[in-house]
């Protein structure tokens, strides 16, 4: 077992390495294929000994080998990031096909926690792909049981809907469609204790950026990254969470 989590964390440091690809491209709407990996400051393509994940950051100490531009951190961040997720994801569920799917949920909402927090953006793209790939998934693994996840899906869209209404765009639309998304992919009521721990942790962050100056109230903060947060606190820890309050209020 130790060592399927071992190869699935440098599988998923390079699934980490493209990650970081349509974390750039996709909001500038340019392929996440063509042109090959480059320098966004000079264009340089890098060469194979500069795409190691983590590693070539270290060794090229966070600067581009060509026009010595500073690497954004969250380069080597994401790809820790999706290492240690994919292999958490492993460790608890198993090396099944099952936890494929849960690795592929996972990396969607990397994109999308990444992209919401540098562009206040949730990809129509990266939305439409959670929604196919949803489907599939319950199809594949719960084909007897899709009552409960489409039911989450229209009651979380149509909740959030109407908040976006009611607070007159403190939502946006792409937060709408990505807690519907959410509540396909969950359930009930998982998608309950994401909503509400990702609501909880923003709440916190939220207030302390403003306590400390960081921030002034009127100023937007990026939902999605909160939500995202929520859902992989579930995904790890949902079982532990359900049984703790049923033995609790039961």
């Amino acid at each position: 077992m130790l060592s399927m989590v071992i190869i699935t964390f440098l599988f998923g440091l390079i699934i980490g390495s493209f990650l970081n690809v349509c974390i750039h491209r996709i909001p500038r709407g340019e392929s996440i294929i063509f042109p090959a990996s480059h320098c966004p400051h000079c264009g340089y393509f890098l060469k194979p000994w500069d795409l190691i994940p983590v590693f070539s950051f270290l060794i090229l100490r966070g600067r581009c080998s060509s026009c010595g531009e500073k690497i954004l951190r969250r380069y080597p961040f994401v790809e820790l990031l999706t290492g240690i997720l994919f292999s958490l994801l492993v460790f608890k569920y198993g090396f099944t096909v099952k936890t494929f799917y849960y690795c592929f949920f996972a990396a969607l909402l990397i994109v999308i926690a990444f992209v919401d927090l540098e562009n206040f953006l949730i990809p129509n793209k990266v939305n439409l792909v959670l929604l196919v790939s949803g489907i599939i998934f319950h199809f594949l693994f719960s084909p007897l049981g899709l009552v409960n996840p489409i039911l989450t899906f229209l009651g979380t869209g149509f909740l959030f809907l109407f908040l976006q209404i009611l607070f007159r765009g403190g939502l946006g639309g792409g937060d709408v469609k990505f807690a519907a998304l959410l509540g396909l992919w969950l359930g009930w009521p998982k998608t309950v204790f994401a909503i509400f721990l990702g609501s909880f942790l923003g709440s916190i962050i939220g207030i302390s950026l403003i306590i400390l100056k960081k921030r002034k109230r009127k100023d937007p903060v990026p939902y999605g990254p909160f939500l995202v947060t929520g859902t992989f606190i579930v995904l790890l820890l949902g079982d532990f969470i359900w049984c703790y309050l049923t033995e609790m209020f039961l």
